[in-house]
């Protein structure tokens, strides 16, 4: 490709509102542009990289048995209602109506479409186990869109569908998604964790995250470094401290004047945070009032209070809703409420004789304990984890860093099987819901997290695997100098018989503006021929990755770059990429 025919043109700089490195460098390299809040179009460059990442996707889940298809984008609404899922998820989900009228939606994922084709091809334990797979456009209409390719409302993903007989089979296509997963991450050259997480929306047993660290990424993970355990912080746990056991005393009333939050009460009372029952007011999507007690120095996870619950969402109550359940603002507990869902943490429960609120403005009661003094309709584990509490599997101190998630695997089981009548027949004749899971992964997303760790202060910095061509090659001189251009040409042409990809900046630019765009759009290899290395009778060849160049002779450039763009490829299909934590590539549990 000769850069005086590009489509799109580089930017010295990138509007002003613009934070992530990944959404700068996309947009001043050339490989994207917006249309909308969340909505991009990419460009040559831009799609070129997402398609080596797609093509990597597509040689790795046909390694393991995938066979590629493709779902529509648009969804009668029936589907959706006939999953319950219509009717759960939010304004992110996109309805409207075609022109007869009928409710439609736009996909925002396929297990409804998948499922459907299932109970019509499926009919046999003979057809089992399978698995499909697409790419395809999702739209999700998100309420904050940001950090260009990393979070948008338009994207492209690849998801697959397991269909298994049972529980077994259902293992063996989760674990060869995981590897598959590492495959695909390794290749792209991504330092990546793996993480346990929450189900959400998707529903199942089981799910797992590709979490790509980031000091930009929007979610944190709790890792442990001595044994490998990670999680991310919406379903983290952690080993809880045994506490003495006490006789239980008098509930006493005792005055606490202005000691509306937990640290002034226990500062006013000279006690450790640990010796009080925070309240936290919630009401549900179901119209429910949750009230949660959880110890002092505690914060509620609200991943987990959602599904211990079982509310599909959570929003701070008002002042008036928590009066109307007898309850005081700054001085609630659970004592003599009434109409409320009482759900408390099991540090309340394992914690006797704690300082709580006594319903009433300027007071708490002294020794309230659950089962006593109030009936909990909920005990869980409904406490967030955090940095430095103790690993829940060998009581080392967790760290927390911050993620983008690249990918995410579920065990859907029979969640939609069972709804929707996907079953086969086993050797005895006998109907079963077929077992599924579902796995997923964003290839803009993946684009934009690589070049999150992969840039410096000149520009991109592509692993050879998913860079838009493998050299940028140029010529350097004044018009005057027409040797220089006529071997650069040459070059060009060798090196795409030779098939190296090449983007050749054939431009009348001064040097410095060809080296500046070679370092922005951050291909793999730089070559460059000028009458100084031509009096040799040589080329330059640099790195885009390193500082040093090296001088080959003009004869053996095609032969040199091929074997380096070889050796980089190669690079990235060893036991993992550089420098990668300790808790990557753990085995599914």
């Amino acid at each position: 490709m000769r850069m005086s025919h590009l489509f799109g043109r580089t930017l010295r700089e990138a509007p002003g509102d613009v934070e992530l490195p990944s959404h700068r460098l996309l947009l001043r390299a050339a490989m994207i542009r917006p249309l909308g809040a969340g909505i991009y179009s990419l460009l040559p460059l831009g799609w070129r990289v997402v398609r080596k990442v797609e093509q990597i996707i597509r040689e790795e889940i046909n390694a393991i048995g995938g066979q590629e298809l493709l779902m529509p984008v648009v969804h009668p609404a029936d589907i959706w209602r006939e999953s319950g899922r219509y009717q759960q998820v939010g304004p992110e989900l996109t309805r409207f109506k075609d022109r007869g009228d009928r409710d439609m939606v736009l996909a925002m994922t396929h297990e409804e479409i998948v499922t459907d084709l299932a109970r019509q091809e499926v009919n046999s334990y003979r057809q089992l186990p399978m698995l499909v797979y697409h790419i395809q456009t999702k739209w999700r209409d998100e309420p904050r869109s940001r950090g260009g390719l990393i979070r948008v409302r338009e994207f492209t993903m690849k998801d697959s569908y397991s269909l298994d007989r049972d529980d077994a089979g259902l293992d063996v296509a989760y674990r060869n998604h995981w590897r598959a997963y590492e495959r695909i991450f390794r290749r792209c050259g991504l330092a990546f964790v793996v993480v346990g997480a929450d189900t959400g929306m998707m529903g199942g047993s089981a799910s797992h995250e590709f979490m790509a660290l980031s000091p930009y990424g929007e979610d944190i993970v709790l890792i442990c470094d001595a044994c490998g355990y990670a999680a991310n912080r919406e379903v983290a746990t952690f080993q809880r401290d045994a506490t003495a056991p006490e006789d239980l005393l008098p509930v006493e009333d005792i005055e606490t004047p202005d000691a509306t939050t937990i640290q002034a009460l226990a500062d006013y009372l000279q006690i450790p945070l640990a010796r009080t029952a925070k309240a936290v007011f919630f009401t549900g999507d179901s119209g429910r009032f949750v009230f949660v007690v959880i110890r002092g120095d505690l914060e509620v996870n609200e991943t987990k209070l959602r599904k211990a619950t079982g509310e599909l969402g959570l929003t701070p109550a008002t002042t008036e809703e928590i009066r109307a359940i007898g309850a005081e603002p700054g001085y609630g507990s659970p004592i003599g409420v009434r109409n409320a869902t009482i759900v408390i943490d099991e540090s309340v429960r394992d914690s006797p004789n704690l300082v709580a609120g006594a319903n009433r403005a300027g007071w708490h009661a002294r020794n309230t304990n659950p089962g006593r003094d109030y009936q909990p309709d909920v005990i869980a584990d409904i406490a967030a984890a955090e940095a430095g509490f103790p690993c829940p599997t060998c009581g080392e101190a967790l760290k927390a860093e911050r993620a983008i998630e690249v990918g995410n695997i579920f065990k859907l089981g029979t969640r939609y099987s069972e709804t929707l009548g996907a079953e086969y027949l086993d050797e005895e004749g006998v109907s079963h819901p077929i077992q599924m899971g579902s796995y997923g992964i964003g290839s803009g997303r993946v684009t934009a997290t690589v070049v999150e760790q992969h840039h410096d202060e000149r520009g991109i910095v592509w692993p050879a695997s998913m860079a838009p061509f493998d050299v940028s090659l140029m010529w350097i001189g004044a018009a005057d100098e027409p040797e220089p251009q006529a071997i650069a040409d040459r070059l060009y042409r060798e090196m795409m018989d030779a098939g190296i990809e090449v983007l050749y900046d054939d431009r009348p630019d001064r040097a410095g503006v060809k080296f500046n765009d070679a370092d922005l759009i951050g291909n793999p290899v730089r070559v460059s021929v000028s009458s100084r290395t031509l009096a040799r009778g040589e080329a330059e060849i640099k790195l885009r990755a390193e500082s040093e160049s090296r001088f080959v002779p003009v004869d053996n450039v095609v032969a040199a770059v091929h074997e380096l763009v070889k050796s980089l490829r190669t690079a990235l299909t060893g036991d993992g990429p550089p420098d990668r934590p300790s808790a990557v590539n753990q085995e599914a549990r």
